[in-house]
């Protein structure tokens, strides 16, 4: 697979295992689709995309690039459990190698087995979850490993979860989450306080995981669940910078691209969020 897409274009040191702190893992499954399918086709057009960044971060002054980015070859499989076991052996073997891991969805069920893997490292690991959903039904449409049920799987073995740019939920959700954690997206728009608010409430330890649709679909139109009235990117960003200078990131997803190949620009859009907080995340070291 040596003429494999990379992320960044990256080739050489800049890409190969040994020598890269940074693993992009591709992850392309959406076998759970409630509306536009399309998310199996995300990793790929993210790294297709990420080739046209450039890559000096203006607002940290920096180049992550040179700490080494490699793409892995992707999980790939048939069935929710199959998939989520998947993704929890690979990045449980990246930890095990010392590498900082970025999951590339795909449907947002990736998530689990990443942070079920990131736990078993970490301490005290919170997660900080960004979404126009609350993604907590115990289950939907029969299947409890639906991407309606991604954040009530985390809890079962992630005590802090805070939600945020939520603007759609079913009220069983509401008995099953902490109000206190949840920023929904009409609280917080017309506010400056509340990343502060936000930063407060997670541990020391965080792992952010990011469902495009946070952001309005007006700039992210490929959404597989579009919802109106979300967060833009200077919100997105500076709660990254937040984060970033009072927590340790120890590991991120983005997930729910379903591109459409009229409009590459959500394809750019998602390659530089990832880029973004690999820079906010590795600047300092």
């Amino acid at each position: 697979m040596d003429n494999k897409p990379c992320f960044g274009g990256l080739t050489g040191d800049y890409s190969s295992y040994d020598r890269s702190s940074i693993v992009i893992l591709p992850v392309p499954f959406d076998k759970t689709c409630s509306w536009l399918p399309g998310a199996v086709k995300g990793p790929e057009a993210i790294i297709l995309a990420s080739p046209n960044l450039e890559l000096y971060d203006i607002e940290t002054d920096s180049e992550v690039y040179p700490k080494g980015i490699h793409t892995s070859d992707p999980v790939l499989a048939e069935t929710s459990e199959e998939m989520i076991n998947g993704v929890y052996g690979r990045v449980r073997s990246l930890l095990c190698d010392g590498k900082f891991v970025v999951t590339l969805g795909g449907e947002h069920s990736v998530s689990i087995g990443s942070v079920k893997a990131y736990q078993e490292f970490f301490k005290d690991l919170s997660v900080l979850h960004l979404d126009a959903h609350m993604d907590s039904r115990d289950s939907y449409e029969g299947d409890e490993y639906s991407h309606a049920c991604t954040m009530a799987r985390i809890r079962e073995f992630i005590d802090v979860v805070v939600s945020v740019g939520v603007r759609s939920m079913d009220s069983s959700e509401l008995s099953r989450v902490d109000q206190n954690n949840i920023f929904y997206a009409h609280e917080i728009h017309d506010r400056s306080d509340w990343i502060r608010e936000v930063v407060n409430r997670l541990t020391d330890n965080v792992y952010v995981s990011i469902d495009l649709d946070v952001f309005d679909p007006s700039m992210m139109p490929s959404a597989g669940t579009p919802e109106p009235g979300g967060l833009d990117w200077y919100q997105v960003n500076d709660l990254v910078k937040a984060v970033s200078k009072k927590r340790n990131i120890v590991g991120f997803d983005v997930v729910e691209l379903s591109p459409i190949e009229s409009n590459k620009a959500p394809d750019f859009l998602a390659a530089k969020l990832v880029y973004r907080i690999l820079s906010e995340r590795f600047y300092k070291e």
